[in-house]
């Protein structure tokens, strides 16, 4: 009697523990879920020309140069707290975050969005510009940690949520890997075949640049300090077509 009483007892106890440890292993991968779509991204493909920080510190956001006319993106979720023109930002869009954070996005050629919109991370809210205080078609990108304040006292470095980078660096949006360090290392036959482009230009005297996952034609011009149509004279494309693939070769013709 009494074996069977400590049987179902045990069976009971068993029971419960297994219950605890689903529900525990049910909030674990859903907090982990929550994780990866708690991400960052870079509102915009280009090259970052300014750090936060600069001008005496006062420079609190990250300038990147792009192509005037090029997709602008929310780099979070939340809702647009302001969408005007301003003499110093020029068009410009504010996103409050559901985090707390709140998002700057300068000198916009225009704005798709409106106040009170709700955007989610990757919508399109505008285009890059050079309105405003500026001196060349680039976004200037501020997060702050609370609200927006006139003296931007809650600005934050944004390489605090993208990790490091520096001028002259290319970035990519609505990727989880902006700075395309892992697929620059990893990608197909990309080392290989670049090796043996690199044997090439020593002989010829020119450059074969092998084109990486999510290369643009205006990023790798940028990369060598060059123009868009001279790549693409260089190489025999179309004015009218920008479409390139990766492992493709791209010669570039080096100064005599």
């Amino acid at each position: 009697m009494f074996l069977d009483y400590a049987r179902r007892l045990l069976i009971v106890l068993l029971l419960a523990l297994c219950v605890s440890v689903m529900f525990l292993t049910g909030k674990e991968a859903k907090a982990m879920g929550q994780d990866t779509e708690d991400k960052w991204i870079f509102p915009v493909d280009g090259v970052i020309t300014d750090l936060y920080g600069t001008r005496s510190g006062t420079h609190k956001g990250m300038d990147i140069g792009g192509e005037a006319g090029s997709a602008v993106y929310a780099a979070r979720g939340g809702i647009v707290s302001k969408s005007y023109y301003s003499e110093s930002y020029g068009n410009v869009v504010f996103i409050s975050h559901d985090n707390g954070y709140e998002t700057v996005y300068a000198h916009l050629n225009d704005r798709s969005v409106s106040e009170n919109d709700r955007v989610t991370q990757g919508d399109t809210i505008g285009s890059l510009g050079n309105t405003g205080r500026s001196t060349g078609a680039h976004l200037h990108f501020e997060i702050h940690e609370g609200v927006w304040t006139l003296d931007k006292e809650n600005a934050i470095d944004p390489f605090e949520v993208f990790g490091n980078g520096e001028i002259g660096q290319l970035v990519f949006a609505k990727v989880q890997d902006p700075y395309q360090t892992f697929e620059a290392s990893v990608k197909l036959d990309h080392a290989p075949k670049q090796k043996e482009a690199d044997k090439r230009n020593a002989i010829e005297h020119e450059i074969i640049h092998i084109v990486k996952e999510n290369e643009t034609l205006w990023g790798i011009s940028q990369l060598y300090g060059l123009t868009v149509d001279q790549v693409k004279g260089w190489n025999g494309i179309d004015a009218d077509n920008d479409v390139i693939l990766p492992l493709q070769e791209l010669r570039i013709e080096l100064e005599s």
